[in-house]
């Protein structure tokens, strides 16, 4: 709640702490590099900041922020990625208030790559915020999206449109794909050509953009405005867990975009789950076992054991 980070191994003792974030710390996004790994953190003082951990004496040592980002509304959820091309770490986050995800390079000073509406067709200012993300373990072109609307959360899983490395955001973070038509389209002055080329270029990057949802679809997972929506893909990437506020844990199809399982009698009925995981560990038969963890304000850390069919 104070902004501070705090680094603990796996005893709970305390290895590293800083205080670089004003406000509350809402996400921590890693990334794993054995030469080089990543640490984002993602602020409620509207402000993003990048680590460079190393290891000092066999313990890892944060050091100041080599990176921070500015936004104009508060970050909801941040992912490190791979540019496809340059396979060189990328930062994804969406913020408030907004429909777009937006992809930032990991430099000392980061550049804002473009960003991917999804929602590029709506009508309305902002139609929801994209508040949970989690990469697809077998695609990493795959990104599962939990979205704030409500009575209910819908599920988006959309195809990343990685901008190219070498090119900065042709717009601030503000403005629109493309300006507005304001001069008739009857009209043959090199202006209007000019709107019209614009509004030809902006429908056709909506189109790609809504191309690249692959499922849209409501979850029944009742929420509200003041919700934390968490997903968690199935280590297959079959599909995805999505949690509630009514204390289930909901299983949809990545195919299809249906429901296919809820799981209940684990958190107290009515009870938030607050955060999921899923992925494999070892069994009792030596082999892997997939699980799910779900925790909730019930206080409660449930293990579910996937049964494969």
């Amino acid at each position: 709640m104070s902004g501070q980070l705090v680094v603990s191994d796996l005893e709970g003792i305390t290895i590293d702490k800083r205080r670089d974030h004003s406000k509350y710390i809402v996400k921590v996004a890693i990334h794993y590099d054995p030469t080089s790994p990543l640490v984002a953190t993602a602020g409620w003082d509207c402000k993003v900041k990048i680590y460079h951990p190393s290891t000092e004496g066999g313990k890892l040592v944060l050091g100041e922020p080599t990176a921070s980002i500015t936004l104009q509304t508060k970050p909801e959820a941040i992912v490190f990625i791979r540019h496809p091309e340059t396979f060189q770490p990328i930062l994804l986050l969406s913020r408030t208030d907004s429909s777009f995800l937006y992809y930032y390079t990991t430099e000392t000073e980061p550049r804002l790559l473009g960003r991917q509406n999804l929602a590029p067709h709506s009508n309305a200012w902002v139609a929801f915020t994209p508040s949970a993300l989690a990469l697809c373990p077998t695609n990493s072109s795959l990104v599962a999206v939990g979205t704030s609307t409500v009575p209910h959360m819908k599920l988006l899983i959309v195809r990343l449109l990685v901008p190219p490395f070498d090119q900065s955001a042709s717009t601030s973070d503000s403005q629109t794909s493309a300006a507005p038509l304001r001069t008739s389209l009857l009209d043959d002055s090199p202006a209007a050509e000019t709107q019209a080329s614009q509004a030809r270029a902006a429908l056709a990057i909506a189109d790609r953009e809504n191309a690249a949802i692959q499922i849209h679809c409501t979850t029944l997972a009742p929420q509200t405005a003041y919700s934390t929506p968490a997903v968690a893909w199935r280590p297959d990437g079959s599909g995805v867990w999505v949690n509630g506020d009514d204390g289930q844990v909901r299983g949809i199809d990545a195919q299809s975009g249906k429901v296919v399982v809820t799981l209940q009698e684990g958190h107290e009925v009515g009870s938030k789950v607050r955060c999921l995981w899923a992925g494999e560990v070892e069994g009792g038969d030596g082999g892997r076992e997939e699980v799910l963890v779900s925790g909730g304000f019930d206080q409660r850390l449930i293990v579910w054991r996937i049964e494969r069919s």
